[in-house]
């Protein structure tokens, strides 16, 4: 996969009540979801109707929205976008020597990395690492 620096790649929420703001997406933007098993529970990905530019190459699916449980359980119930960087640790430590916050732990999807920091004013945004 072509690494996509620089760009957003994917966008989550992350909040308590995740099939109420699923259903609330499906009346508002006319999404539609995907089930993805976490185990003993489901997070969603959303899904839109008409073509889109795919850097993940996931098709049609927009987002996730996501439950606060789990590895999420630390994640702010906000809208997070995740953008490409060639070094996920670097980036991370970039950040906190410039005053950001690292506020959750390097996870994977499947051989990539990512994780979510906080800039100075406490905005966060996801950091997403491409596998070569």
């Amino acid at each position: 996969m072509t690494k996509n620096l620089g760009q957003v790649l994917w966008t989550d929420l992350t909040v308590p009540n995740a099939v109420e703001c699923r259903d609330f997406y499906h009346e508002v933007i006319g999404w539609s979801s995907e089930g993805v098993s976490m185990g003993d529970y489901e997070d969603f990905s959303m899904k839109a109707t008409g073509p889109r530019p795919d850097p993940m190459g996931d098709g049609s699916v927009v987002a996730g929205v996501c439950h606060a449980k789990g590895d999420n359980g630390d994640m702010p119930a906000q809208w997070i976008i995740y953008v490409g960087v060639e070094d996920l640790d670097a980036s991370i430590a970039k950040a906190k020597q410039l005053g950001g916050k690292h506020v959750s732990k390097i996870r994977s999807y499947g051989k990539d990395r990512f994780s979510v920091i906080a800039d100075p004013a406490g905005a966060v945004i996801g950091l997403y690492q491409q596998a070569d």
